[in-house]
């Protein structure tokens, strides 16, 4: 009798690690990695950032929006923006898309171009192109908050 009872408890067990196991609450993060991972983690960030620097250092359009900018400050913040939308461990405490390009008057055709020059230092920096569409896709919410303010 004692034998039925402990083979039923631990059917009881298996059963329940089993449906515990394969539960979708229950799934283990660190098999899905996230867009930070993904994407090589602050180094590939700092790559792509300073890409795009050089750039827009050489680009005739959109150099005149950062003519005045401290490139320093642009990169530390710009570094932390991305680490914070790709889910990384930084917590981007700065001004708002919108508060940023507040009076420079940005049009379509300057931010498509700036989106362009992005890609480039995306490109140049061996981001491949599923990658580059997520963070994109993440991106893309703040277009409307970067025109004509």
């Amino acid at each position: 009798m004692k034998i039925k009872k402990v083979t039923k408890f631990l059917i009881l067990i298996l059963i329940t690690g089993c449906i515990s196991c394969s539960s979708p609450n229950n799934i283990n993060n660190e098999s899905t990695p996230s867009l930070y991972q993904k994407i090589g983690e602050k180094p590939a960030i700092d790559m792509i950032i300073n890409n795009l620097v050089n750039i827009i250092g050489q680009d005739k359009v959109i150099f005149s929006h950062f003519a005045q900018s401290n490139v320093t400050h642009f990169k530390e913040k710009l570094s932390v923006y991305l680490c914070h939308i790709t889910d990384g461990p930084c917590e981007y405490n700065g001004d708002t898309m919108q508060d940023i390009h507040r009076g420079m008057y940005i049009d379509t055709n300057q931010f498509n171009h700036f989106v362009e020059l992005f890609i480039g230092a995306m490109d140049a920096s061996d981001i491949s192109y599923p990658i580059q569409n997520e963070l994109l896709a993440r991106l893309a919410p703040l277009r409307e908050s970067i025109f004509k303010m």
